[in-house]
């Protein structure tokens, strides 16, 4: 049934392989189950009382498992997707300059918020089903979309090295594996900084090189599994560290940890909650400015990784199109409709979903069993919560490494390919935004063919693209 449904014989994959890759791209992305919810709501220091953590924590996991039933059944692509990063901490900011502005409360702000996201959810669903999303992906240059894969990789490679471990030590102070650990003059120094973080931040850099190279090697010997091995190696490393050498139960969460959803609570603060008379105090013009701005982002972020993931697992053709795009786009609309419907920010397709992608996933039995495991995360979180950050690193890294070798295909003797490229593949990590870096890469190609006398060789809707960044990226409102 799963061969027939799935077509697994025809894109060279098995059931064992897909579900070993579904599991791997969920153990990359399972942050987003906690951090989700505490962005949203101030790590909890926002609707306390009326429960909204449990809420967004219960829509995070829903929305994400129906946007991957959505992918596995309709678009048969291995994507996963849940609540975009980013977009959601755009979100926590917006609800709390709402507050501010308009004397509601945090939650009622959060309510009207979730109008914004129905709104924004809506729109993707229609321009999908009219295959304007899937035009505006043909008017990206080919050049720039060969260049997206290799930019998501030093995207991956930024947040394995530079964000995804860090450590805070009593005072409160973070500190960065590779900016601070790996950037410090000598050991002695880090030390002296760190403080008491110190010995953790070494025990998770020797895990994150560790899972790293058990990558690595089981990946040359043609291990198919080597992904998620790789990562339950570091993570059995990092136990033991933690409960031999630094004298920590890293499985202490799990006696306090509570197993029953409180749906309740979901129901009380999310769950259909929208805030309608909250939007009209926001000013028509406010929501119309924040509807695009979300359009924006989430258009360009979805779009960059499906053509990087896609361009890194063979899935695209010659002019680097991917079939069933209109259904892969659909799934993100449907995913962020029922997002703000059960009470999270914008859903959107997760770059970690490369993770599963090399570990062999090339169907929707690849998004099906993930987002199986998000749903099972509705009972099980805090088993999930106890992955460390560092094996997920070596992962991210791993994947990083490999996306990065889709540079070849770039044509850098072709300066208006190579600048924008360029521009892109340095934007990406360090603005954090995949659409944001793919605006600047289409402004930057559009500027140099007109001023180069080729501006015949820019599409129509190429010109209209670059000049809504433009008007994104300088016109304050």
């Amino acid at each position: 049934m799963l061969e027939k449904r799935f077509k697994l014989s025809e894109n060279n994959t098995s059931v064992k392989t897909e579900i070993i890759a579904g599991l791997t791209t969920f153990m990359t992305m399972a942050y987003i189950i906690a951090l989700n919810p505490n962005i949203l709501t101030v790590y909890g220091s926002q609707g306390a009382e009326e429960g909204l953590w449990n809420g967004v924590f219960l829509a995070t996991c829903i929305s994400s498992a129906v946007a991957m039933f959505v992918m596995a059944f309709l678009a048969n692509k291995p994507f996963c997707l849940a609540p975009g990063m980013g977009l959601n901490s755009f979100m926590a900011i917006v609800i709390g300059n709402l507050v501010a502005m308009t004397g509601m409360g945090y939650v009622e702000s959060f309510q009207a918020m979730l109008c914004v996201i129905l709104i924004e959810g809506v729109i993707f669903f229609i321009l999908s089903l009219l295959n304007v999303r899937e035009k505006i992906v043909d008017a990206i240059p080919l050049g720039i979309r060969l260049g997206i894969s290799p930019a998501i990789g030093l995207m991956l490679l930024n947040i394995g090295f530079g964000s995804n471990v860090y450590i805070a030590n009593s005072e409160g102070s973070q500190f960065f594996v590779m900016k601070d650990f790996f950037g410090a003059l000598t050991a002695g120094y880090a030390k002296q900084i760190m403080g008491d973080a110190y010995p953790m931040m070494v025990l998770c850099a020797i895990t994150m090189f560790v899972g790293l190279f058990v990558i690595v090697i089981l990946a040359s010997k043609g291990v198919k599994s080597a992904v998620i091995l790789g990562m339950f190696a570091a993570s059995i490393l990092y136990w033991i560290g933690d409960y031999c050498v630094l004298g920590n139960n890293p499985f202490a969460s799990l006696k306090t940890a509570s197993f029953v959803p409180a749906f309740g609570d979901m129901a009380a603060t999310t769950l259909f909650k929208f805030n309608v008379a909250g939007l009209a105090q926001m000013g028509w013009f406010t929501v119309v400015t924040l509807v695009i701005t979300f359009c924006i982002i989430d258009m360009f972020d979805t779009i960059g990784t499906l053509v990087g993931t896609a361009s890194r697992a063979g899935m695209v053709d010659r002019e680097g199109n991917m079939p069933n795009m209109k259904e892969a786009l659909l799934s993100d609309s449907v995913g962020t409709i029922v997002g703000s419907c059960t009470g999270t920010s914008t859903v959107t397709t997760f770059i970690e979903s490369a993770s599963g992608v090399e570990a062999g996933g090339r169907t929707g039995l690849t998004s099906l069993t993930c987002g199986i495991a998000f749903l099972v995360c509705v009972f099980l979180a805090p088993i999930a919560a106890i992955i460390p950050a560092a094996a997920t690193s070596a992962a991210l890294i791993y994947v990083g490494v490999l996306m990065m070798t889709g540079l070849k295909k770039v044509n850098f003797d072709d300066l208006s390919v190579c600048v924008p490229v360029t521009i892109m593949l340095i934007a990406m990590p360090i603005s954090g935004s995949i659409g944001h870096a793919i605006g600047l890469a289409m402004i930057s190609y559009t500027i140099i063919k007109v001023f180069t006398g080729k501006a015949k060789d820019v599409s129509g809707l190429t010109y209209v693209i670059s000049l809504l960044f433009l008007i994104k990226f300088f016109l304050a409102v």
